[in-house]
């Protein structure tokens, strides 16, 4: 268990199963995926109890208050009582299903392509360049 002060933060996100390796949260510290507070943080920065830590995971943000400061890795129980996730629901998968995907492997996108995408997302009008 720490000490009453702070606890750095990769040391933390590791400790309470945030991240597999400790290695991984402090990369995602360095990255600037982990945000203390509304602040982006380094990997050495402190915690303190009652922060709130925003994690950016595989494009969707955790949001977490800490509740109690640990250093070293803690079993799946103890884990949950030191922090209270914040995190909302994740939107439906209708809703992901609208975004367009293109297949692994596809390559570059075509002009044409490229023209389709732009249209979707509505940047401008493609027929402006063709004046």
């Amino acid at each position: 268990m720490a000490q009453e002060g702070t606890a750095r933060v990769d040391s933390w996100l590791w400790a309470v199963r945030l991240f597999k390796t400790r290695s991984a949260a402090t990369a995602a510290s360095r990255a600037g995926h982990v945000r203390i507070n509304g602040e982006r943080v380094k990997a050495a920065q402190g915690v303190r109890i009652g922060d709130e830590v925003r994690i950016r995971i595989s494009g969707f943000d955790r949001i977490v208050e800490v509740r109690r400061l640990v250093v070293k890795r803690v079993g799946a129980d103890i884990a949950a009582e030191c922090l209270i996730d914040k995190t909302p629901p994740p939107p439906p998968k209708s809703e992901l299903a609208l975004l367009p995907v293109r297949d692994r492997g596809a390559g570059r996108p075509t002009k044409r392509d490229r023209r389709e995408i732009e249209k979707l997302r509505g940047n401008r009008d493609p027929d402006e360049e063709r004046e």
